[in-house]
C-alpha cells in the first residue's frame, strides 16, 4: 500500500496525541487570526509561506497486524481492515475526552501506530473568530478577505463518509472519523446561530422537543436540580445566561422573563455537570426540515444519545390526551432523507434506549403492568412533512392502516433516521396532544389539567431515561448503527 510521506510527530499515548493536536491547532489558528487582524488593521496580506501555516492538524493511524484482525464486541474504536487511516481535527482541546476515548482502545487493543502532523486542508478564516463581528473592522469586505485568506467552500464540506459515498483508493488512507475538521467547524458555527448558545455548552445527552411548554418545565426542573444535586453546576440559557445554585428565585424569574430565546430559531438549554455529562434540551420547533437541520449539526459533537420528547396525534380510540407513545418503528413520510436513507432501509429500535424509556416511565408514573400499558403504548409512528395531512385522509387511510401506526407527528422519524445515519443512539417518547381521527382536535384552550400535568411528567421521564443511560455509559452505542466498513472512531 502506497503511503504519503508523513514526517511529523509519532506519539505513544492518546494523551500525547491530543497534546500534539492542540499545539498544532493553536499554532495554525493563532497564525491565521493574527494575519487577518494585521490585514484589517491596514497591514500586509499574508505571504504564500505564511498562508501555508493556516492548516488543520492531521491525525494518522496505521494498523498493520501480524495475524488476524482481532474481533471486539464494541460498537466503535476498532479497525475493519489493516491500513492507514486519517482525519483532520479542529478544536482538539474541546474534543479531548472524545479523542482519548477513541484512541485508547485503538492503540491498546490493536497496537496501532499514531502520528500527528499538518494536513493539506486550510482553516477557513471565519472559523478562528468567536463572534464574527471582529471582521467588521478596517472597512475590508468579505470579498477583500477572500482574496488573501482561506474561505468556507461548499465543495469541501460534505457527509460522504457518513453516507457511505466516499471512494476507496488504495493509494490513499481510509477515513478515521465520520466528520473531518472543516465539516465540524461548519456545524459548530451553525449550532451557535440556530440555538443561541455556545456549542461548547451542548451536553452529550440530548432531548429534542417540538413544544415550548417543555422548555418552561426544563428550566424549572433545572433550577431545582442545581439546588439539590451537587453533580450539576449550571443551567445555560440562550444568549449565554448562566443560572447556578446561588441564583435567587427573583433573579430566575427576571432572567426568565427577559430571556432572548425568541431571537433564535431552535433555542437550546443546557444543564451542565462538572464531568461534562449533563443534559441539553433543544426546542427544534415543528417539521422534519428543522429536525434534520439541528441533528446535522449536533451530530459532529458525537453525543451519546438524542431522544425526541414532543407531541403527537393519537390514532387509536383507546388512547387519551396525555398518554404516551414509545416508538418502536417509523413510517417515514417526511421525504427529507429519502436520497441518503431510502425508506426501504429499516430504522431499528435500539433495545437499550427502549428499555431505558420504559423503565423511566414506570419509575416516574408509578404505574406497572396493565396500568402502565394503558398509559404507555408501543408501536409505529408516522412522520409527515405536511402538518395538514388530515386534509388528504382518504388517500392516507390505507397506508396508515397497513402500517398499524398508533401516532402521527412531524419530527420523530427524521430524528431517528438521522441517528441511524450518523451513528447516534436515538429514541422517541411522545405525548398524545390530540386525536384527529376521533374528533379530539387541537383547539385553543383544549389542554386540560391532566394534559398540563403530563408535560411535566413527560419531561421527567425523558431526563430519567438519559440519566439511566448515563449510568450505563457505553452500552447505548449499539452495533446496529455500524456498517461492515466503518471509520474506527464512533
Amino acid at each position: 500500500m502506497a503511503v504519503r510521506p508523513f514526517l511529523d510527530q509519532s506519539v505513544r499515548t492518546p494523551e500525547e496525541a491530543v497534546d500534539a493536536l492542540e499545539v498544532r491547532y493553536a499554532a495554525a489558528s493563532g497564525a491565521l487570526r493574527a494575519a487577518v487582524e494585521r490585514y484589517l488593521g491596514g497591514g500586509l496580506p499574508p505571504s504564500k509561506a505564511e498562508r501555508a501555516a493556516f492548516r488543520y492538524p492531521e491525525l494518522r493511524m496505521t494498523y498493520a497486524p501480524e495475524g488476524l484482525v482481532p474481533t471486539s464486541p464494541r460498537a466503535f474504536a476498532k479497525f475493519s481492515v489493516p491500513g492507514d487511516y486519517t482525519t483532520t481535527v479542529t478544536q482538539p482541546a474541546a474534543f479531548r475526552d472524545y479523542l482519548i476515548e477513541q484512541l485508547g482502545p485503538l492503540m491498546g487493543d490493536f497496537n496501532a501506530r499514531v502520528e500527528v502532523g499538518i494536513s493539506e486542508q486550510e482553516i477557513p478564516y471565519p472559523y478562528v473568530f468567536e463572534r464574527g463581528d471582529e471582521l467588521g473592522r478596517g472597512g475590508a469586505s468579505a470579498a477583500d478577505l477572500a482574496l488573501h485568506f482561506p474561505i468556507p467552500l461548499l465543495s469541501e464540506v460534505g457527509d460522504e463518509i457518513a453516507d457511505g459515498l466516499w471512494d476507496y483508493d488504495e493509494e490513499r488512507p481510509r477515513p478515521l472519523a465520520l466528520f473531518d475538521a472543516v465539516r465540524v467547524d461548519f456545524s459548530l458555527r451553525r449550532l451557535v446561530h440556530y440555538t443561541g448558545t455556545d456549542w461548547r455548552d451542548v451536553q452529550p445527552w440530548i432531548l429534542l422537543t417540538n413544544y415550548h411548554r417543555y422548555v418552561d418545565q426544563f428550566i424549572r426542573r433545572g433550577v431545582e436540580t442545581l439546588r439539590t444535586d451537587a453533580r450539576y453546576e449550571a443551567l445555560v440559557l440562550p444568549g449565554g445566561t448562566r443560572l447556578t445554585a446561588r441564583t435567587s428565585d427573583e433573579e430566575v424569574e427576571a432572567i426568565f422573563r427577559a430571556s432572548p430565546w425568541q431571537r433564535f430559531q431552535m433555542p437550546a438549554y443546557h444543564l451542565t455537570t462538572t464531568s461534562g455529562q449533563g443534559i441539553s434540551l433543544v426546542n427544534i420547533g415543528v417539521g422534519p426540515a428543522n429536525a434534520k437541520n439541528v441533528t446535522d449539526h449536533l451530530a459532529v459533537l458525537r453525543p451519546h444519545a438524542w431522544l425526541m420528547v414532543g407531541h403527537c396525534g393519537g390514532l387509536r380510540q383507546s388512547q387519551r390526551i396525555g398518554d404516551y407513545v414509545l416508538a418502536h418503528a417509523y413510517l417515514r413520510e417526511d421525504g427529507i432523507l429519502d436520497s441518503v436513507v431510502p425508506t426501504e432501509v429499516p430504522i431499528p429500535a435500539l433495545a437499550e434506549i427502549q428499555v431505558a424509556l420504559q423503565e423511566a416511565a414506570a419509575a416516574v408514573t408509578g404505574d406497572k403492568g396493565e396500568a402502565l400499558k394503558r398509559r404507555l403504548r408501543t408501536g409505529t409512528v408516522v412522520t409527515y412533512d405536511d402538518r395538514n395531512w388530515e386534509l388528504r385522509w382518504s388517500k392516507e387511510r390505507r397506508r396508515i392502516n397497513l402500517s398499524r401506526a398508533i401516532a402521527v407527528d412531524m419530527e420523530s422519524g427524521t430524528v431517528a433516521a438521522q441517528g441511524f445515519r450518523f451513528r447516534v443512539p436515538y429514541g422517541t417518547l411522545l405525548c398524545v396532544s390530540d386525536k384527529p381521527l376521533h374528533g379530539e382536535i387541537k383547539l385553543p384552550g383544549a389542554a386540560n389539567a391532566f394534559y398540563e400535568r403530563a408535560i411535566s411528567e413527560h419531561l421527567e421521564i425523558g431526563i430519567a431515561a438519559l440519566e439511566h443511560l448515563r449510568e450505563l455509559h457505553g452500552t447505548a452505542h449499539s452495533r446496529k448503527l455500524r456498517s461492515f466498513d466503518e471509520p474506527p472512531f464512533r
